[in-house]
């Protein structure tokens, strides 16, 4: 079986009301997702707030969750930076910390200049360098530039270079990325409103901020489409759209802080320029977790930002 694949969740960073880091409230979390079905846990990925974070903070969380995820549970940290040579940095100290792989996201402030040549480059440099294996992280919603299928297939016969999360919801990209690399390559959803497709398209898991919450229906679904059994794997992805929707596109990181907060977890406000979910989309995810059946919920009324 390839190495990473499953289900994980992108852990959020909780903070406290003042803006610095819950250390207490993070290790209530991971203790909590160790219970569950989860893979493994992903770090200082987006819906970390990583881009918030200063580079101590980073490390620091990196240290608590590697303390308190057991060394059979793959612990994979977000290290992409703007330049080779910082991304380099970040990945060398995570892998100090003990990170089974790193997750790279691709280089955006030079749009224009980000061509398929400088990606390999980039992710090539970024590998040699890496003491632990490389993912490769397409997030094209945040960075607008995209990793293209011929970059990533140049790119999967690097030998420290094992994987890719692709958290768009272009099924036919993530066909190509299946087609185009090696049988030991693992390729990872991140759209959790098109898994099912993604699944169905060759992908070995997925990188799920609605694992976070629903852990066992998104190993479940995985499950149901490995058994064949597409047209319960289709109907337990229309259950899990509304909630999948909130957290993600629609409400991104506040709204998957206040479901978490509504389920007893620390989750604090968003680092601004990122402020709390509205008191009228807490209700709305409230009825979403309701119809879910996901339980305990914390009582109505209680704040959504602070725990």
């Amino acid at each position: 079986m390839k190495r990473f694949t499953g289900i994980f969740t992108p852990i959020v960073t909780p903070f406290k009301s003042d803006d610095t880091l819950d250390e207490t409230g993070l290790r209530r979390n991971v203790a909590r997702w160790m219970e569950t079905s989860l893979t493994g846990l992903v770090v200082l990925g987006s819906n970390g707030e990583a881009a918030q974070l200063d580079d101590a903070e980073a490390d620091r969380i990196v240290d608590i969750v590697r303390g308190d995820v057991p060394s059979n549970r793959p612990l994979i940290a977000g290290t992409g930076r703007e330049s080779t040579r910082a991304t380099i940095e970040a990945t060398r100290r995570a892998a100090s910390a003990g990170v089974d792989a790193v997750l790279v996201r691709t280089p955006s402030f030079f749009k224009s200049q980000m061509t398929t040549d400088l990606f390999v480059h980039h992710y090539t440099d970024v590998a040699e360098a890496s003491p632990v294996p490389v993912m490769l992280y397409n997030v094209t919603m945040f960075t607008g530039v995209n990793l293209q299928p011929d970059a990533v297939e140049r790119l999967a016969a690097h030998p420290n270079i094992v994987g890719i999360k692709e958290s768009g919801s272009d099924i036919a990209q993530i066909a190509e990325f299946v087609s185009r690399t090696p049988d030991d390559f693992t390729v990872l959803a991140g759209s959790a409103t098109t898994f099912v497709h993604a699944l169905c398209a060759g992908c070995d898991g997925a990188i799920l901020a609605l694992a976070a919450l629903a852990p066992d229906a998104c190993a479940e679904l995985a499950a149901l489409v490995r058994e064949g059994r597409l047209d319960e794997a289709r109907t337990l992805q229309q259950r899990l759209l509304p909630l999948a929707k909130s957290v993600g596109g629609t409400y991104g990181v506040p709204g998957l802080k206040a479901a978490l907060h509504l389920l007893g977890f620390a989750s604090g406000p968003p680092r601004p320029p990122l402020r709390s979910a509205a008191p009228s989309t807490i209700d709305s995810i409230r009825g979403q977790l309701e119809a879910l059946g996901v339980f305990p919920l914390v009582p109505a009324g209680r704040s959504a930002v602070s725990r």
